[in-house]
């Protein structure tokens, strides 16, 4: 499964947009249409005389249990609240009597009344007072127009007789663009709640929605197999430096495809792989069996005279020179480059480098990756090869050292282990080596994305061509996975190697110019 694929990445944002919409939600109603609100809440009701009629039974001592009016007498402490988002004068309280609100306390008698206050507002109690409206009669308490900042609170304790413990109690009055609305409370100090429940329920099921909706998206794997999935087996041949790319695209072609198509990688250079496909053709076109099922990738055109060879363009593919880390130069002249593989520069003191001989460690003459080399930079072929084990020279006569190896990786390994040596790779696995360095030219860095974006003029670089024996037919294997790799999944596969895909607007461009040359 493509974790990262468009699909994905869709359902994730969107589950993070719900998020984030929830959120906006949450602060929406708390900051902007609650505007001048107070709320109450009953915080304490419980009975401090000996009628149980309520149910809860108690014990009493000294007043509580002397004064005969104190038999039915209950105590309720109300908390009363700005929980609004904007303060609260006297103003914005729009009763025409003296005070501004009415507590209710229905089937109950009002005994007497204690206010209090937090410490920190010290200057609410200045209100309390008869000539502001502050008293009580029969079952209602009228309390004076107290302005309120934003969070501030008051609680009065009130001693009642008569009713039952946990009958009506409500709070009267209005607000000028605002409301006096009950808030929900079990505990003394517990704080209002942030929004609605409504406003929570919508905000949880919304968030919940779509969390599970892009869960969804992501735990299926609803991708589809590549058009034309076909059976039968295939064989890749050819570039070495190309040979990752073709591994993985094959693996993927084989999972998406349900595993019944067999394809084999069997990679051993450019050149070796045309001659395969070459004679593969021939014996099929003797036995009049069609198209055989091999394709060969090439570092660059097939040789002239091999009219049956059909191209088909994959990718840039971008090569890079190397030197070993203690060679500690980092760009070159296209001309040095030459003069190094005439045999003309013997120490890199020569070119501003260290004092170490120069070794000139190579592709054989089946690698793709050299003929680009002596095509695109030197303009010529490579001297004599004078080592066989790169370390000694087995020509006294020769000017450098100079040796071959069989595969890129080789060459990588041989020239990150020896003091001095200089050689040449597919640019993405030249990366991920250790103990040596890529090397600009002409002051243009190794660079697909500057390549891409038409910023750099480096020169070493190819056209990386697949090539079949004739037209395959258009249900076969060989026919299926060419398009699937160059116009289908695999191109995420050849973009993650290092290599720009032919088959994008600016691989195209690039693929044509670059072909025509």
């Amino acid at each position: 499964m493509e974790w990262l694929s468009a699909e994905n990445l869709v359902a994730v944002a969107t589950a993070l947009l719900g998020i984030i919409a929830s959120g906006v939600m949450v602060w929406y109603e708390r900051r902007v249409p609650r505007r001048k609100r107070v709320g109450y809440r009953v915080q304490m009701d419980n009975p401090v005389g000996d009628d149980v009629r309520s149910g809860r039974a108690n014990r009493r001592l000294g007043l509580f249990d002397e004064d005969p009016g104190m038999s039915d007498a209950t105590l309720v402490l109300l908390r009363i609240e700005n929980d609004g988002s904007q303060g609260i004068d006297r103003d914005d309280y729009t009763g025409p009597e003296v005070h501004g609100l009415t507590a209710v306390f229905a089937g109950r008698t009002v005994r007497g009344v204690s206010v209090t206050q937090p410490s920190d507002a010290d200057h609410l109690m200045d209100h309390f007072t008869a000539a502001r409206g502050f008293a009580y009669d029969g079952n209602t308490l009228r309390i004076p127009r107290v302005p309120l900042n934003r969070g501030d609170h008051f609680k009065l304790l009130v001693l009642l007789s008569g009713g039952d413990v946990g009958d009506e109690i409500r709070l009267v009055g209005g607000l000028r663009d605002g409301e006096v609305h009950p808030n929900r409370s079990a505990t003394p100090d517990e704080k209002p709640p942030l929004f609605s429940r409504a406003a929570r329920l919508i905000t949880i099921a919304l968030t919940a929605s779509v969390v599970t909706l892009a869960a969804i998206v992501v735990a299926q794997d609803d991708t589809p197999p590549p058009i034309g999935c076909a059976s039968g087996t295939l064989t890749l041949t050819g570039s070495t430096a190309f040979a990752p790319v073709l591994r993985e695209v094959a693996a993927k072609y084989e999972r998406d495809c349900g595993g019944d198509p067999v394809i084999d990688v069997d990679a051993h250079g450019s050149t070796a792989g045309i001659r395969e496909l070459t004679a593969a053709g021939d014996r099929a076109k003797r036995d009049s069996a069609g198209s055989p099922p091999v394709v060969a990738l090439s570092d660059g055109p097939k040789p002239a005279g091999l009219p049956d060879l059909r191209e088909n363009r994959v990718a840039v593919s971008v090569f890079a020179l190397v030197v070993n880390d203690d060679v500690r130069l980092t760009n070159l002249s296209t001309d040095d480059v030459r003069r190094l593989y005439r045999g003309e520069i013997r120490n890199w003191r020569q070119l501003g480098g260290p004092d170490l001989p120069v070794r000139l460690v190579s592709r054989d003459a089946n690698s793709g990756t050299r003929q680009v080399f002596q095509r695109r930079v030197l303009g010529r072929g490579e001297i004599a090869n004078s080592s066989v084990d790169c370390v000694h020279k087995d020509d006294p006569t020769a000017t450098v050292l100079r040796c071959e190896l069989d595969s890129t990786e080789q060459v990588l390994a041989t020239v990150a282990g020896l003091p001095g040596a200089v050689g040449y790779s597919e640019l993405n696995l030249a990366a991920r080596a250790k103990g040596l360095h890529a090397l600009r030219l002409d002051g243009d860095p190794p660079s697909v994305d500057a390549i891409e974006h038409g910023t750099s003029a480096y020169p070493y670089r190819e056209i990386e061509y697949a090539y079949t024996y004739g037209r395959p037919p258009a249900d076969s294997l060989a026919s299926s996975f060419l398009t699937y790799l160059a116009r289908g999944n695999g191109q995420d596969v050849i973009r993650t190697h290092g290599h720009l895909p032919c088959w994008t607007p600016e691989g195209l461009t690039l693929c044509a110019q670059d072909g025509g040359g």
